[in-house]
């Protein structure tokens, strides 16, 4: 590259006994999980169960109440270009602007030279499958064309941890089928580390190489960290994938009849999540 710039190779993180509070109310109690450099990571649990406030406090968009979060061994103090962040909705881009000046955008912030801008595009637009929209505006791309360009725009700041939240939550089936196959293949050619919210159990098995299950809140914790030590690309109905499948919906259907119990509803006739083995 011409710009002068190197990518930065992935961090590593550090959550120390973290608690996060609105006010009055727990969100996140005494959390505590290491993740490693290039390590891809999904937050799995459900809803309201504190996944994306860890995220944000990562981010550094939420302070701690009590402990703190390590990148590299340096505190986080708040937002910064080395920890990237990709929204959930599309809708994030500039529409104001094509594909490539959206991707030019935070390097130009940055003060790259217009050149080193212009490579910047052209090399993350590559990246993500769409080089031949680079002139498009997002009004005139789908849902998933879309989330590849905000994941192509956060790639362009070199960051050396990308930070997602239910970034396919959106999207239709078959898109979101696609996107993870992409992100995969995006992740291991970028070397970035990556923490990626999801409640799709299936989700979570295609990409991470460990699952973090939380427990429902307030005062959510880390309940359980799963490794996944299956071959890529992975196959929701291999016999392996499907048993971690099963152990992964206990654990969090547990969580949800929990929550149930304590609003005094009956959790006795809960429907099944399906799965890979039917259940």
């Amino acid at each position: 590259m011409t710009t002068g710039a190197t990518a930065r190779p992935g961090s590593g993180i550090r959550i120390q006994a973290v608690d996060i509070r609105f006010g009055d109310f727990a969100a996140v109690s005494g959390a505590d999980l290491d993740i490693r450099a290039g390590e891809f990571v999904c937050l799995l649990g459900p809803s309201g169960c504190g996944k994306s406030t860890l995220l944000n406090a990562v981010a550094g968009f939420v302070p701690p109440a009590a402990g703190q979060v390590l990148v590299d061994d340096t505190p986080v103090g708040g937002p910064d270009v080395s920890r990237g962040v990709v929204f959930q909705s599309g809708e994030a881009l500039f529409p104001w602007l094509t594909v490539r000046q959206n991707v030019m955008f935070g390097p130009r912030m940055r003060g790259v030279p217009k050149a080193g801008q212009a490579e910047l595009a052209e090399r993350y637009l590559a990246m993500v499958g769409l080089a031949h929209s680079a002139d498009k505006m997002p009004g005139e791309l789908s849902g998933g064309m879309r989330q590849r360009v905000q994941l192509a725009r956060v790639l362009a700041n070199e960051p050396s941890l990308v930070l997602m939240d239910e970034p396919f939550g959106a999207l239709d089936a078959q898109t979101r089928q696609v996107m993870q196959v992409e992100l995969d293949r995006i992740w291991r050619a970028s070397g970035k580390t990556i923490v990626f919210v999801t409640h799709d159990i299936g989700e979570a098995l295609l990409l991470a190489d460990r699952v973090v299950t939380m427990t429902a809140g307030p005062a959510a914790r880390i309940k359980e960290i799963y490794p996944v030590d299956l071959p890529r690309p992975r196959d929701l109905t291999d016999p392996a994938c499907a048993r971690l499948y099963r152990d992964l919906r206990d654990d969090i259907g547990a969580e949800v009849a929990r929550t149930l119990r304590a609003q005094g509803l009956d959790d006795g006739h809960m429907p099944g999540t399906g799965g890979p083995d039917g259940g």
